[in-house]
C-alpha cells in the first residue's frame, strides 16, 4: 500500500537559477568593492610614501638654505672684522664715536651692505666689550643687553658664534672676534632678516614658504592680519601671502605647530587640496629658535589622479560583473529548467505516485546525456525499486511484529534477573551515559531511577583513574560510592561492551561488587606489615626497603640513628607503661617536625631511625641539634617523677658512605656510638666511609677476639692492693682484667671492654672473671678478692644462680668476695641494683659502690643500696693535698659512709702525702699506685688461677 506523507503548508520558494544568480553577484559585487578598496589604499599609501619623500627634501632644503645663509653671514663678518684700520682704532681704546671716525672704510662699506646682503645692524665691541660703534639701530637705541652676553662669549673663547632670534623679528646673527696684534681686539656682529630665506627657498621649492615666530604679541595694527592666535605666533614673513595666510589662519585653528612639525595637516581651499608641514628653526649648534618654517604645498593634482583611478577602477568591475551574470544566466535557464520537472516529480514519488513520475518524465535517450539525463533516468529507476520495497516492507511488518512480542518476553526476563541481582548492575550508552540501572542500585543509592538516567558514570561514583571514562578505556577499575548516609564504600566495577553483531559499539554494561570490607582488611594488613604498633611509625623492613629505593635513584641524603639515653631508668622506675609512653611521645615529636622530610622508623626498643633526602652534612647537623632541643624541653613527667629525654644521634651520609642499607646501617651503629661516648655533644656525623669501614672492622675484630679469648683462656688476672691505712697491711685485693695477645704482650681493657659492652660480651667476661676468682678464693686464707660488675650483668637474671653454683662447688667463703658495680650503673638502674646486690648479700657475699660521687644522685640514694664499701671517685683523691674542694667532697662522703655504717676506700692514692689526710678523715683503706701498683696474680699468690683452674677442668 502506499506511504502518504503529511502535507506542508506551502512557502515562498526562491528558484536555484536565482540563488545562483543572487549569490554570484553578492560575490562578484564584494570582490568589485575589495579590489577597488585594496587599489585606492595602495594609490593613498604610494602618495603618502611620495609626499613624505617631498616633505623631507623640502625641510632638507629649508635647513640647507639657513646653514647657507648662516654660512655666509660668518663669512661677511669675518672678512669685515679683517679690515686693516678696525683693528688698530680698537688697540688705540677709541671711546664710542661715529663710523666714519673709527673706521673711514668700514663706514663707506656699510650701505652696500644693507641693500645686496641685507644686513639690517652691525655692532663693533672693543675689548671691554663696549659697543664703540653702531650701525641700523634708531637714533637713541640701546644695544639689546643679550648681545653682550654674545660678546662675551666670543670674547672669552675666541670663536665666532652664529645665534638666531627672533623677538619681534627673526634675525640669523653672526659675532666674530676683530684680531689685532695676534690677539683679540674687539668683537664685530651683523644681522640679518630670515625672510630672505623664506624667499630663497621659495625659488627652488614647489611650495609656499611661511615664517612663523612664537610668543610675540603685535603691537601695530598693520601687523594683526599677520597675527595667528591658534600658535600664539606672527608672520614673519610668506610667500603669496594672499593665498597663504587665511590658510595658516585655518590651520592653525586645527592643531598646534608641534603636532603640525611631526604629521602633515591638509586642507581644503576653494577646491584644492593643500598640505601644510613646519620645520623648527635651529642654529648650527643645535639651538632652538622659537620660530617655524611651514611649508604650503598644492596637491590638489595628485588627489584628483587617486579619486579618477579609483573611479575607473569601480566602473570596470561593475561591467564585469554585470557580463558575468548575463552569461551565467542564459547558460543556466534551459538546465534549470529541466530540473524544476524533476524536481516537480519526487514529491509525489515519495509518497507513492510511482505512475505519475512516469507520465512526467522523458523515456527516449538523447544522443548525448548529461547529468540531468543521468537524473531522469535514475528516478526511474528509483520509481521502480520503491514500488518494489514499498510491497516487501509490508511483508516485513507483519514478521516484525511476532519478533517484537517475542523480545518483550526475553525483556521481561532478563529485567528480572538483573533486579533481584545483589549486584551494581548499570548501562551505557556511546555517550557514557547511564540508560539502565537495576533495583539493587537504586535501592542503594537511595534515588529513583530518572534521577540516574541521562548523567555521567562519574558525575555519581566520581573520577577514576586519569579521570578518564571508564566505559570506554578500562575492563576494570575501583570507585568510591558514598551512600545516602555518608558512609564510603569500595567498588569494583567490571565493564563490558556490548556487541551489536558484527559491530563495535561503545556501549558498556558495568557491573559493580562490593569490596569494602576487603579492601579494609588489605590496608590493615598493610599498615601492620609496615608499622611499629607502638608507635604508629615505620618499622625496620619499611625503613630499609626505602633506604633501598634511595640508593637505586641515586639519591643523596642522609641516616640518621637515635638512641635514647637512660631509657630503662624510665622502665625501672616508672614501669613499663611510663616508657612505652616516653617512646609514643618521641615518636609524635618526630613525626610532627620531620615526617614531611622524609621517613621516620622505630627500629625497636628505644632505636628510632630518620631518612632525609636531599639533606647534606650541615643540614643534618643542625637537624641533630635542633632535636636534642626539643627532647630537652619536653619535660617526660611519670609518676610524679620528671625524666630528662635525651638521645645519642648517629649521622651517616649516603651514598658516600655506604652502597647497601646493611653497610649504612652498620655505619650509623658506629655514629651513634660515638655520639654515646662524647662527652661534648650528644651527636656524631660520620665524616668518611673509610673511617666507618675502620671502626666496624675493628669492632669485628675485637668481637671475634674476646669470643676467642673467652674459648681459649687468653684473658689475664692482674690483682691490686687495697691496703688498710692505719697499719698498711693488706687483706684485700681489687681483681683487674688484662688479655694477652698473640705477641704475648698484655692489652689494655680499654681496647677491648666498650666493645664488649657494646656487643653484650661483657655478661660472659663477667662471669668468666667470677667463675676463676671464685675457685682462686678456695685456695686463699684471710683473702678478700674484689670483682667489678659491669652494668649489664645487673640484668642478667641468672646471675644469683650462677654465682650460687659456683660457691657451692668450689667451697669457697663468700664473705670473701667483694662484687663492685659503679655509682653510675646502680643509680641509672636503681631497682635492678639494689635486687642484684641484696640478692648478692644473701648468699653471704660483700658488695661495693665503685667511683662514688660522679653521679649527682648519690647520697639520696647510698642509704638505700645494699653496699658494704664505698669507694671514692679518684678524681677527688688526686687533687686532695691541692684543691680545698675536693677536701670538702672527700670529709663528707666519708662522714655519709661512716652515717650509713659502710667503709670507704681511697682510689688513685699516688703521694704519701695524702695518707695522713685520708686517715684523718676516718678513711680505712686506699688504693692506688703508691700503695700498690696491678701485677698478675701468679705473682702474689704464686699460683694462676686461669691455668690451674682451666687444667683442672
Amino acid at each position: 500500500m502506499p506511504v502518504t506523507s503529511p502535507s506542508r503548508p506551502e512557502r515562498l520558494r526562491l528558484g536555484l537559477t536565482w540563488r545562483v544568480v543572487t549569490l554570484t553577484s553578492l560575490l562578484l559585487v564584494a570582490l568589485a568593492v575589495l579590489f577597488t578598496y585594496l587599489s585606492h589604499t595602495n594609490l593613498t599609501r604610494q602618495f603618502t610614501a611620495t609626499r613624505q619623500e617631498q616633505i623631507e627634501r623640502q625641510q632638507r632644503e629649508l635647513e640647507f638654505a639657513i646653514r647657507r645663509s648662516e654660512k655666509g653671514l660668518q663669512q661677511l663678518a669675518g672678512l669685515i672684522a679683517a679690515s686693516p684700520d678696525l683693528g688698530p682704532a680698537l688697540e688705540q681704546g677709541a671711546p664710542p664715536s661715529p663710523p666714519e671716525a673709527l673706521s673711514p672704510a668700514l663706514a663707506s662699506l656699510w650701505p652696500s651692505l644693507q641693500l645686496e646682503a641685507g644686513i639690517e645692524q652691525m655692532l663693533v665691541y672693543d675689548d671691554r666689550t663696549r659697543a664703540v660703534m653702531s650701525l641700523g639701530l634708531e637714533p637713541g637705541q640701546s644695544p639689546p643687553p643679550h648681545y653682550r652676553r654674545w660678546v662675551e662669549s666670543v670674547m672669552s673663547r675666541e670663536l665666532p658664534l652664529s645665534p638666531l632670534e627672533c623677538s619681534p623679528e627673526c634675525r640669523q646673527y653672526a659675532v666674530v672676534p676683530i684680531l689685532a696684534s695676534g690677539g683679540s681686539a674687539g668683537t664685530l656682529l651683523l644681522s640679518r632678516s630670515l625672510a630672505d630665506v623664506a624667499r630663497q627657498t621659495r625659488e627652488i621649492s614647489t611650495s609656499e614658504v611661511a615664517l612663523i615666530s612664537v610668543d610675540t604679541s603685535a603691537t601695530e595694527a598693520a601687523f594683526e592680519p599677520r597675527r595667528l592666535d591658534g600658535w600664539k605666533g606672527r608672520v614673519q614673513a610668506v610667500t603669496n601671502a594672499s593665498q597663504s595666510l587665511p590658510l595658516l589662519h585655518q590651520a592653525s585653528r586645527k592643531g598646534s605647530l608641534e603636532a603640525l612639525a611631526q604629521e602633515p595637516l591638509r586642507l581644503e581651499q576653494q577646491g584644492r587640496h593643500l598640505e601644510l608641514s613646519a620645520v623648527p628653526l635651529t642654529s648650527s649648534s643645535g639651538a632652538r629658535a622659537p620660530a617655524y618654517f611651514v611649508l604650503i604645498s598644492d596637491i590638489t593634482t595628485q588627489i584628483h589622479a587617486i579619486q579618477l583611478d579609483t573611479r575607473t577602477q569601480m566602473m570596470a568591475s561593475l561591467f564585469g560583473w554585470l557580463s558575468a551574470e548575463l552569461l551565467l544566466l542564459a547558460i543556466l535557464l534551459r538546465p534549470m529548467a529541466r530540473l524544476r520537472r524533476v524536481a516537480s516529480v519526487l514529491p509525489p514519488l515519495a509518497s507513492g505516485g510511482f505512475s505519475q513520475a512516469r507520465e512526467a518524465l522523458p523515456l527516449a535517450p538523447r544522443r548525448l546525456p548529461d547529468e540531468i539525463d543521468v537524473l531522469e533516468s535514475s528516478t526511474l529507476t528509483l520509481a521502480d525499486k520503491l514500488e518494489r520495497l514499498q510491497r516487501q516492507v509490508a511483508q516485513r511488518g507483519d514478521e516484525l511484529a511476532r519478533r517484537i512480542d517475542e523480545l518483550a518476553r526475553e525483556r521481561d526476563f532478563v529485567s528480572n534477573l538483573i533486579d533481584t541481582a545483589q549486584v551494581h548492575i548499570l548501562t551505557l550508552d556511546e555517550e557514557g551515559r547511564i540508560d539502565m540501572v537495576n533495583d539493587y542500585l537504586k535501592d542503594q543509592l537511595g534515588c529513583p531511577s530518572q534521577e540516574l538516567l541521562g548523567r555521567r558514570f562519574d558525575d555519581i561514583f566520581g573520577a577514576g583513574p586519569g579521570d578518564s571514562e571508564p566505559s570506554q578505556t578500562l575492563h576494570q577499575e575501583e570507585r568510591t560510592l558514598t551512600l545516602p548516609d555518608g558512609e564510603p564504600r569500595t567498588i569494583i566495577w567490571y565493564h563490558s561492551p556490548l556487541k551489536s553483531g558484527a559491530k563495535v559499539s561503545l556501549a558498556r554494561i558495568s557491573v559493580g561488587l562490593d569490596i569494602t570490607e576487603r579492601k579494609a582488611a588489605e590496608a590493615r594488613l598493610t599498615w601492620l606489615a609496615e608499622r611499629d604498633p607502638l608507635t604508629e611509625l615505620y618499622n625496620r623492613r619499611f625503613f630499609l626497603e626505602s633506604l633501598r629505593k634511595a640508593l637505586a635513584r641515586d639519591e643523596q641524603g642522609v641516616v640518621m640513628l637515635l638512641d635514647l639515653d637512660q631509657f630503662k631508668e624510665v622502665n625501672e622506675l616508672s614501669g613499663h607503661h611510663a616508657g612505652d609512653r616516653m617512646l609514643h611521645t618521641v615518636a609524635r615529636l618526630l613525626q610532627q617536625e620531620y615526617a614531611h622530610r622524609g621517613v621516620i622508623s622505630r627500629l625497636g626498643g628505644d632505636e628510632f631511625a630518620l631518612l632525609l633526602p636531599g639533606v647534606d652534612d650541615d643540614h643534618a647537623i643542625r637537624v641533630a641539634q635542633h632535636l636534642n632541643q626539643l627532647f630537652e624541653s619536653l619535660g617526660f613527667v611519670a609518676e610524679g617523677r620528671r625524666h630528662r629525654v635525651t638521645a645519642s644521634i648517629g649521622i651517616v651520609p649516603f651514598p658516600t658512605e655506604g652502597a647497601t642499607p646493611a653497610d649504612l646501617m652498620a655505619s650509623a651503629d658506629v655514629a651513634m656510638y660515638k655520639a654515646k661516648a662524647s662527652n661534648l655533644q650528644r651527636w656524631h656525623l660520620l665524616a668518611t666511609l673509610e673511617n666507618a669501614r675502620d671502626e666496624l672492622n675493628e669492632r669485628v675484630y675485637w668481637v671475634d677476639r674476646i669470643r676467642r679469648a673467652l674459648v681459649e683462656g687468653d684473658f689475664v688476672l692482674m690483682v691490686q692492693p687495697i691496703v688498710r691505712l692505719e697499719d698498711r697491711s693488706i687483706r684485700h685485693y681489687e681483681v683487674l682484667l688484662r688479655m694477652r695477645d698473640d705477641d704475648g704482650s698484655l692489652i689494655s681493657p680499654a681496647r677491648f671492654i666498650p666493645v664488649a659492652e657494646h656487643s653484650g660480651q661483657i655478661v660472659a667476661i663477667d662471669r668468666w672473671v667470677l667463675h676463676h676468682c671464685v675457685h682462686a678464693l678456695a685456695r686463699l686464707e684471710g683473702i678478700s678478692l674484689a670483682v667489678n660488675l659491669s652494668g649489664q650483668s645487673l640484668h642478667d637474671e641468672g646471675l644469683k644462680q650462677y654465682l650460687a653454683n659456683l660457691l657451692t662447688v668450689s667451697q669457697a667463703d663468700p664473705h670473701h668476695l667483694v662484687l663492685e658495680v659503679t655509682e653510675t650503673a646502680a643509680v641509672t638502674d636503681f631497682s635492678t641494683a639494689r635486687g642484684v646486690l641484696q640478692s648478692v648479700r644473701d648468699l653471704g657475699c660483700r658488695t661495693a659502690l665503685d667511683d662514688f660521687g660522679v653521679g649527682f644522685s648519690s647520697f639520696h640514694y647510698l642509704g638505700q643500696l645494699p653496699v658494704d664499701y664505698i669507694k671514692i671517685d679518684g678524681s677527688f683523691i688526686r687533687s686532695l693535698a691541692t684543691n680545698p674542694d675536693s677536701r670538702v667532697i672527700v670529709k663528707a662522703v666519708s662522714d655519709i659512709a661512716t652515717g650509713f655504717g659502710k667503709q670507704a676506700v681511697a682510689e688513685f692514692v699516688d703521694q704519701e702525702a695524702l695518707i695522713p689526710l685520708l686517715s684523718s678523715y676516718n678513711i680505712t683503706y686506699g688504693q692506688g699506685y703508691h700503695l700498690g701498683r696491678p701485677v698478675p696474680f701468679k705473682e702474689v699468690f704464686a699460683f694462676d688461677p686461669v691455668i690451674d683452674i682451666d687444667s683442672v677442668n
